[in-house]
């Protein structure tokens, strides 16, 4: 794998060092994937401008739970499950739901359980999927607009569990707790 400097915000290119600050303000911290993210601007500034437009959708906590860790899990993610295990714990999530998306056993509800399956099928099947899956997906009393918002969080993952693959992320300290491993 190539060597990615983790950047603070002396290191930083110029146009990063106010989204660093932004960083610490949101977690207290800078967060190891945004020191990476730091060395292409445009992309740090991306994935928290996704990050911002995904809290605000029409989806609950436990709902963006669900998007967020069904993604990092299917794509191994080594940095995201055990950081979206603290953000979830933060948001007040049912630790049964962050434990079932992380294990990939049964969510608590079957409308938690047509969300994760709808994510799945957006992510497996690039966006081709099938009428009878969205149909599932409304069915679960899922509106168009929240399928277009799975696609958005399919955009802020995919910036994330690549970027975290690339450089081999280090999990930041107060995420280690939460770490994990792919049983698949």
């Amino acid at each position: 794998m190539a060597d990615f400097m983790r950047h603070d915000r002396q290191t930083a290119p110029e146009d990063s060092k106010p989204l660093l600050e932004n960083s610490v303000k949101d977690f207290g911290m800078i967060p190891n994937l945004h020191a990476v993210m730091a060395e292409a601007p445009g992309l740090l500034e991306g994935y928290q401008h996704l990050h911002a437009l995904f809290l605000h959708t029409s989806f609950s906590a436990e709902e963006q739970t669900v998007v967020w860790q069904s993604i990092n899990v299917e794509h191994g993610c080594h940095y995201c499950v055990p950081a979206h295990t603290a953000i979830a714990k933060q948001m007040g999530v049912d630790d049964a739901i962050t434990d079932a998306l992380r294990d990939e056993t049964e969510l608590p509800t079957a409308r938690l359980e047509a969300l994760r399956d709808f994510t799945l099928s957006v992510v497996r099947q690039r966006g081709e999927v099938s009428d009878d899956a969205v149909q599932a997906f409304l069915d679960a009393g899922y509106t168009r607009r929240q399928l277009l918002e799975v696609v958005l969080g399919v955009s802020q993952k995919v910036m994330s569990n690549y970027v975290n693959h690339l450089a081999e992320t280090p999990v930041d300290a107060p995420f280690q707790k939460f770490a994990w491993q792919h049983n698949g």
